[in-house]
């Protein structure tokens, strides 16, 4: 954002030196693709795959859950029967040899869950940016037709402070890099 706010602080200064009129427009991406069709099918698609992948995720959660209540429960039972001095040692050494194997899956399948919802996130995000690039792209080509035809130099997306179209005659990028050479 400061970055986008300088930039077009110092090409406004410099139109105004040189005497040039720019003229600048913005638009808020959000509600043209809250307005879309197309936004609004890959939205409902985004939907049901993540629902997909939440429905996945609860059923892993349950399995989780389910086998941690029954360590706790062996535990709880075993803490028990060896306070009541009712287990040799051999007993002890089967239960606790039990109660870790136990353990090690439960920590196994949180960890296996960690990995699986980092993943789905990676993949949901991946997507989201594939199905979208084609509304994208519609949209952009509407913004640089409108801009050309309304004569704006250049045109701000207010949702997310970047530079959606630039004309050409106020492009300074190389004049900066002879400057740097």
């Amino acid at each position: 954002m400061k970055k986008t706010l300088f930039a077009l602080m110092v090409l406004i200064f410099g139109a105004a030196i040189t005497g040039a009129q720019v003229k600048i427009a913005f638009v808020d991406s959000e509600v043209i693709i809250n307005q879309l069709p197309e936004a609004q099918a890959v939205k409902t698609q985004l939907e049901g795959l993540q629902k997909q992948y939440v429905d996945t995720i609860t059923v892993k959660e349950n399995d989780i859950k389910t086998k941690a209540d029954a360590f706790k429960a062996k535990y709880e039972d075993a803490q028990k029967q060896i306070e009541a001095g009712k287990l040799t040692a051999d007993q002890i050494k089967a239960l606790e040899s039990e109660l870790g194997i136990m353990q090690e899956e439960v920590q196994s399948l949180d960890q296996e869950l960690s990995v699986y919802k980092q993943n789905v996130q990676k993949l949901l995000y991946d997507t989201q940016v594939e199905l979208f690039k084609p509304v994208k792209e519609k949209i952009t080509k509407a913004i640089e037709g409108l801009a050309k035809e309304l004569k704006y130099n250049m045109v701000l997306d207010k949702a997310s402070d970047a530079l959606i179209y630039g004309d050409k005659d106020i492009d300074i990028t190389f004049k900066v890099l002879d400057k740097l050479k």
